[in-house]
């Protein structure tokens, strides 16, 4: 691949909180720039720190939230940046939603599949423990539904697979090396 001529795409990361989707994006944007390609990661944490900041978790502000993030991140593959998006996305309709905006031949799905129990297990955040204490309520997995991807470019399964690996189907999905 002659990086040069690389235009921009947007790699759109989903699955259950603790799946891995922020590693993985992390981890391939240093490999990307190692390509001199630009690179702009979009994480769900990020953007409701500031721009999504306000918006909750009903089915209304999670939409919004993905409505923003996929306008943001077409904003940048315009200028040819591969943008790596991490969000939950728990509904069908919020990824087509993303999909129409960014347009089908610039964005790519990849489902982060890892089974509830591992990414309680794993709990980086803290967030299911409180989820268990009844502190929060309308968590992805547990008490709202995530559905599962009907047509992902990709399937990482983090549960099976370590990182090298993930990362290695990620260079072969966008052809390079």
């Amino acid at each position: 691949m002659n990086d040069i001529n690389f235009g921009g795409k947007v790699i759109w990361f989903t699955g259950l909180s603790g799946a891995g989707k922020t590693t993985l994006a992390n981890e391939f944007q240093l490999f990307l720039k190692s390509k001199g390609l630009n690179t702009r990661i979009l994480d769900g944490d990020d953007l409701r720190k500031g721009l999504n900041q306000g918006l909750g978790f009903s089915d209304n502000d999670r939409s919004e939230n993905i409505r923003r993030a996929a306008e943001v991140a077409k904003l940048f593959l315009d200028s040819n940046f591969i943008v790596l998006c991490s969000f939950i996305t728990p509904k069908n309709e919020m990824r087509n939603m993303a999909k129409s905006i960014i347009g089908e031949g610039n964005y790519i799905e990849v489902f982060v599949d890892c089974s509830i129990e591992e990414c309680e297990r794993r709990d980086v955040k803290g967030l299911y423990k409180k989820v268990r204490e009844e502190k929060i309520s309308d968590f992805t997995g547990i008490s709202s539904d995530f559905d599962i991807p009907h047509n992902p470019d990709l399937i990482l399964n983090t549960e099976s697979n370590n990182l090298i690996t993930c990362l290695e189907q990620l260079k072969i999905l966008i052809g390079v090396n």
